[in-house]
């Protein structure tokens, strides 16, 4: 029986009970027969009404309260990730357009950055000889439409306007210029960035443009998506108010809860087409050249994972809740279009796209699986991700001429891994929090970092020599290789660490090892003071610019953060780093003595 019914029900019975009640004892006289039939009659009609009347009122009011239950599910949900999104099998009735995002603004000053080092040898842009001090702000506006087709059908889509635009950067008297300034001083506004024209990026970048369909036996999802795992080691979604960087991947996958708790979600996710042709001019449907040089991952991610609410659930009964989870990919590659990515695209008259100088064989795969596990109580919480590439890539050649050179097409191992653990503790009813992170990426004795490994060194043929910052990881010329595999793992760039060394001088944490303690006290609701200290150093003393030490620096963070119920944000924090030696240089005619770097940072924005 249904709720409707089953209430209709109810109230028909407590009618007919009432009116039981208000009829004549034995004894009493009855009423005439036929004036106590129309009275029937019109009584019956009375409670029928009645009962219409509280039916539909009962009913709308569980309407109500149902609607306002999911919203306030769907407002208390983490941003979407790979494997975690929630259904419900009732029908819902959402509003057709809802709007998430930020804005905000990020002033900064760098001071030292150059380290002391001469020009040549400095880790970051810097500015002229006599000036110590960098300034400047950015910008961006996060915009997350999402259209509800019905309650089971969705498009998402996730765009940036604006994208760290340097404040200042596209004055009216940029490229193209009319001629109507003729000196700075004189312009007054600013134009829209286009990219190739005044700036490199467009005034609106797209991430996300994806379906999604709840099912009766699960979740699927279709297009292109940010991708998120874990800590974000390995995949980082970027979805933060302080972010720069986040993976983007085109994807199909389907999310499965075959037991409650537990999902299950294969993916496949295409990593790179080739080359690719527009047959009929660019306005028409594109066609993929050849299957042969695509890049493309499959993927399959199992995992214990408790919603939020249900988190929130256990720590208040002083439950201890364990989710963890494997993330495994399998990518492939046969052929590589050369030369494909060497410079912008260009539409050829054949319909091709390129450039492109031909194809190369390449026969690479790649297993990447990934652990994470997470245990939270109330005061406590422990979580830890170990992520690995393991594979190998047959032909290291460029160009089709370099695939049947002996001296240039060698094979290469991949073998690399990395990981990071965290342990937090809450005193003073949480007013007061502890935090130790622990986090190490291998690395091996090639010479540089590894951070940008299509970078150029300064040895022969591009390769790295020692006192290199950057460059590839391995070494291979004639007679064969000196150094045939890729050892260094890296850090996702969107998983941040500190504010300066590896954020800014190196680019990503890779080749090392780093200890990072963390206090955070909140002086009252929405304003924390925060502080950590972060030591950093190399796995081998040779790939630092020292090429004989491993230490490389200290690193303290001081700072201050505000948050209002409607979606308020401003945030400080001042960052110094302490050079150690292994950021000094192994020609001792380039030594200095290494000046310490400071960085302030601020952020406005607003969430919505």
């Amino acid at each position: 029986m249904s709720s409707n019914a089953l209430l209709a029900a109810l109230l028909v019975a407590s009618a007919t009970a009432t009116a039981q009640t208000s009829a004549p004892q034995s004894g009493t006289p009855a009423p005439a027969q036929e004036n106590a039939a129309p009275a029937t009659q019109e009584g019956a009609d009375s409670i029928e009404e009645r009962i219409r009347q509280e039916v539909d009122k009962r009913v709308e009011a569980a309407k109500q309260e149902m609607r306002e239950e999911i919203r306030a599910q769907l407002a208390t949900q983490s941003l979407a990730t790979d494997w975690k999104e929630e259904w419900v099998e009732e029908k819902r009735k959402l509003e057709v357009f809802t709007l998430d995002g930020y804005y905000r603004l990020r002033p900064n000053l760098f001071y030292q950055f150059s380290l002391g080092k001469i020009p040549e040898r400095r880790l970051f842009p810097s500015p002229r000889a006599t000036e110590k001090t960098q300034s400047g702000a950015d910008m961006r506006l996060r915009l997350e439409p999402t259209f509800n087709i019905s309650e089971e059908v969705r498009v998402k889509t996730q765009l940036d306007v604006l994208d760290n635009i340097l404040l200042g950067s596209t004055p009216s008297r940029s490229f193209p210029s009319d001629g109507f300034y003729l000196f700075d001083i004189f312009n007054d506004g600013q134009v829209s960035p286009r990219s190739a024209i005044n700036a490199l990026k467009d005034s609106l970048m797209v991430r996300e443009a994806y379906g999604e369909v709840s099912t009766p036996v699960g979740l699927l999802r279709f297009g292109r998506m940010t991708a998120h795992w874990g800590l974000g080691l390995l995949r980082n979604d970027g979805n933060c108010l302080e972010c720069d960087f986040g993976d983007v991947v085109d994807r199909v996958m389907f999310v499965t809860e075959p037991f409650k708790g537990f999902y299950v979600t294969p993916m496949l996710e295409l990593n790179s087409e080739g080359q690719y042709a527009y047959p009929n001019g660019p306005q028409s449907q594109p066609v993929d050249l050849s299957n042969a040089d695509d890049s493309y991952s499959v993927v399959l991610a199992v995992a214990r994972r408790d919603t939020p609410q249900q988190v929130k659930a256990k720590l208040d009964n002083n439950q201890g809740v364990l989710n963890y989870g494997v993330h495994f990919s399998w990518r492939t590659q046969r052929y590589a279009s050369a030369g494909l990515y060497s410079s912008p695209p260009v539409y050829n008259q054949d319909g091709t796209v390129g450039p492109t100088q031909g194809f190369v064989p390449r026969g690479a795969t790649l297993y990447i699986p990934d652990v994470w596990l997470r245990y939270e109580e109330r005061n406590f919480r422990v979580e830890f991700e170990l992520a690995a590439y393991l594979g190998q890539i047959n032909n290291r050649a460029q160009t089709p001429p370099e695939a049947n050179d002996p001296n240039l097409n060698q094979a290469l191992d991949v073998v690399s891994f990395g990981g990071a653990v965290v342990g937090e503790y809450r005193l003073l009813n949480g007013q007061l929090n502890v935090q130790m992170e622990l986090g190490f990426a291998s690395g091996d004795r090639a010479p540089g970092f590894g951070a940008y490994p299509g970078r150029q060194g300064t040895g022969a043929n591009g390769f790295t020599q020692p006192g290199d910052v950057e460059g590839p990881q391995f070494n291979c010329g004639i007679g064969g290789c000196r150094d045939n595999a890729i050892r260094n793992f890296r850090f996702n760039r969107a998983y941040r660490v500190d504010n300066i060394l590896w954020r800014e001088l190196v680019g990503t944490v890779t080749d090392a090892f780093y200890a990072k303690p963390t206090v955070r006290y909140t002086l009252t609701q929405g304003f924390d003071l925060f502080g950590s200290v972060i030591y950093s150093q190399s796995i081998y003393a040779e790939s630092t610019p020292s090429f004989t030490d491993r230490a490389l620096g200290v690193e303290t963070n001081v700072g201050a953060r505000y948050e209002t119920e409607d979606g308020f944000v401003a945030r400080v924090d001042w960052s110094v780093l302490f050079p150690l030696s292994g950021l000094q240089e192994l020609n001792e005619f380039e030594r200095v003595d290494l000046a310490t770097a400071h960085a302030i940072r601020g952020t406005l924005g607003i969430r919505f």
